[in-house]
């Protein structure tokens, strides 16, 4: 007899899209599960979900199940109006293959049915499947979510209320149309690049429409500031009628928690795949998350263009079989991947000699010098150059002419609303601020590598982690972060992001490690929240100085303090105001 608890279950939640075990919607378990448990527990749930879809008429919805270290996680394919319904079917298929495996008496399978069916009535609504069906029908997309149902996307969208759905006869098609749609995801940049590619379609005169982390925009207008890079986000944009071009943050938790955004796209971008939030949904490896990340190209098909790093070696590798078109974009002009690309005809975005170059086959087309783009710090950030080559290889996919790419590479950057948090570099009272959003050590090493090219008589820097992230990796973004051997180091606590840990416990962490690394004790500061951190920084520093600060949560009111010393034209070492 086995022993399987249900507390086992480590989440229980609904797919709206496409996913990482599902090609549509449904609902999906994550169960921690010892291997030699699994091979048992996943035959006994895959009898008892089947004898219940059987039993509710969902006989044709697919079972999948994905082991990962420590655990499974067991899908169930539901149609878009029985989510929540499929949510209830499997975790009652999961107490009956518990009750099975330790020999109890199973739940009792008619009022599990019975419940089923209840929930399934409740669901049921017959016109939102009809328009969704009739949708694909004319190849266009079709979105459910936030009391509202649309079809068509920015200028072609038609938008209804859930409750007050028409006839599918009384829909006028002719309008309805999808607009040039763009997914950019990676372990980092993604903001960057989807502001950088925003602002080239905007330069071609296009109205962009921008989803991302920093909140929902329309062409210079600011919807809804937060965290937006899921699929509500997508949805806000792509239903606005005044969007021409849709450039959406796709990120890897928006992904598993709910699944893709959209089912068609034009474009898709990943950055890069780095180490960072592994563990959660199941995605416990680089190569498992650059399997997720790749799962933007589904919607492509084989007319899309898929925009890659040719730096990234787990990107090259995962790539093969992808039947998108691939853009392949690199620092590095000598690549032998992106030379045998370019002699098959295809389309690459290099750095060459100092110069962004667009290549497609023999053909080369110059952009202007990497020294003139403001955001690459004279060409010293190269993520950042790396970040304007994906936009770069993007607009190309989307049509964009090289002289409007050029003209807004020129321009983006020169002023701090262009990509607030990202690199910013601002001048206050005799001191330098280098602001950025760096969360894992691959952004922190990028964030060094353009500290140590400001010159500085000494260096602090402010860092914080959020809870949900191991032990190991949240000493080694203080190992990353130790390469600018700082002369003083500020931890500060993520209130917003403790995810299970005690309040302490990650700046605890990172003090550790940095006074491991050789930081004497005098020279780490515990900050508590981060705008308390940022005004230790300005209290610490003398002119000359550099103060690195890696902001997450308070970006508004550590730029409105900023601001404030600025017309007070404060000077380092007067206090601060209240």
């Amino acid at each position: 007899m086995t022993t399987v608890h249900a507390m086992n279950i480590l989440d229980s939640r609904r797919l709206t899209g496409p996913g990482l075990l599902l090609d549509g919607p449904g609902a999906v378990l994550d169960i921690r599960l010892e291997e030699a448990e699994r091979e048992p527990a996943v035959s006994a749930w895959r009898k008892a979900a089947g004898r219940l879809l059987q039993a509710v008429g969902w006989e044709n919805e697919r079972l999948v199940s994905r082991a990962f270290p420590g655990g499974v996680s067991l899908a169930v394919g539901a149609p878009i109006d029985g989510l929540y319904a499929a949510t209830e079917l499997n975790e009652r298929a999961w107490a009956a293959a518990i009750a099975e495996l330790e020999g109890r008496r199973a739940p009792d399978f008619r009022a599990d049915v019975a419940s089923l069916l209840n929930e399934m009535a409740d669901e049921r609504n017959p016109d939102l499947v009809a328009i969704c069906l009739a949708a694909r029908a004319r190849g266009v997309t079709f979105l459910s979510g936030e009391d509202l149902v649309s079809v068509g996307t920015g200028s072609g969208a038609v938008v209804w209320p859930a409750d007050g759905l028409p006839d599918l006869g009384e829909i006028d098609w002719t309008g309805v149309h999808d607009v040039p749609t763009v997914l950019v995801t990676g372990s980092n940049g993604k903001t960057t690049v989807v502001r950088l590619l925003g602002a080239m379609v905007a330069a071609a005169g296009r109205v962009p429409g921008i989803t991302s982390t920093d909140g929902v925009t329309v062409g210079p207008t600011l919807l809804e500031g937060g965290d937006f890079s899921g699929p509500s986000g997508a949805r806000m944009v792509l239903r606005r009628r005044e969007v021409e071009t849709a450039i959406l943050e796709t990120a890897r938790g928006g992904i598993l928690r709910r699944g893709l955004p959209v089912e068609r796209a034009d474009v898709a971008v990943v950055t890069n795949v780095a180490d960072d939030h592994l563990g959660e949904f199941g995605v416990v490896s680089l190569p498992d998350l650059a399997t997720t990340k790749l799962l933007v190209a589904r919607p492509l098909g084989s007319g899309g263009t898929l925009v890659l790093n040719a730096d990234d070696p787990l990107l090259v590798e995962r790539s093969r079989g992808i039947p998108a078109r691939i853009t392949w974009f690199s620092l590095h002009s000598s690549s032998e991947l992106v030379a045998r690309h370019l002699e098959n005809g295809g389309t690459a975005a290099v750095a060459d000699e100092g110069r962004i170059v667009l290549a497609q086959g023999e053909r080369r087309a110059t952009l202007l010098p990497i020294a003139d783009i403001p955001i690459t710090f004279s060409g010293s950030a190269e993520h950042n150059v790396a970040n304007v080559l994906a936009a770069v290889a993007a607009a190309a996919a989307l049509g964009i002419a090289v002289p409007e790419m050029t003209a807004a590479l020129r321009r983006f950057g020169q002023k701090l609303e262009d990509n607030p948090g990202r690199a910013n570099l601002i001048e206050l009272g005799g001191v330098r601020v280098l602001l950025d959003f760096a969360h894992n050590p691959h952004g922190m090493s990028a964030l060094v590598a353009v500290a140590k090219t400001i010159p500085a008589q000494r260096r602090l820097l402010l860092v914080g982690q959020a809870g949900d992230r191991s032990d190991d990796a949240i000493r080694e973004l203080a190992r990353a972060a130790w390469t600018l051997h700082p002369d003083h180091v500020v931890v500060k606590e993520m209130e917003s992001y403790l995810r299970g840990r005690t309040p302490g416990e990650v700046p605890g962490l990172l003090a550790e490690e940095f006074s491991r690394l050789g930081v004497p004790e005098e020279a780490i500061s515990w900050a508590g929240p981060e705008i308390t951190g940022v005004r230790r920084a300005l209290e610490w520093a003398r002119p000359g100085d550099l103060l690195v600060l890696a902001v997450h949560e308070d970006r508004p009111a550590v730029l409105d303090l900023l601001d404030r010393l600025a017309a007070r034209e404060w000077r380092a070492g007067e206090p601060l105001p209240g």
